[in-house]
């Protein structure tokens, strides 16, 4: 496998990682579950919540998707389109934590 390749896996755990972590802190301190209604809020807590929502967001679709495969009986097609979606995002976060892991120090 080549060192790119490798590079990619570790972004989208750990950008997938990171999401289900920020999700999982969030519903425990909040007691609900995070959402994208986040940005419903005044807009003082809306403009806090949209980081938040960019490094939770994979973990939120997959979670909708899930549910909502089991609650509507979601076709293939529209399950597989929002888990691409949320591994690409994923990926993307993770690269972007892989660069501030590195920028920092402790990335290698």
């Amino acid at each position: 496998m080549s060192p790119e390749s490798l590079q990619s896996i570790y972004a989208l755990i750990l950008g997938l990682a990171i999401a289900g972590a920020l999700s999982t802190g969030y519903q425990i301190f909040a007691e609900r579950p995070a959402s994208f209604r986040l940005l419903d809020e005044a807009r003082s807590k809306a403009l806090v919540a949209v980081p938040f929502l960019v490094f939770a967001a994979p973990f939120i679709i997959l979670r909708n998707t899930i549910r909502g495969a089991r609650i509507e009986n979601r076709g293939f097609v529209p399950v597989l389109a929002a888990t691409m979606i949320a591994g690409f995002w994923g990926l993307s976060c993770g690269m972007v934590i892989m660069g501030l892991l590195r920028a920092t120090g402790f990335g290698g």
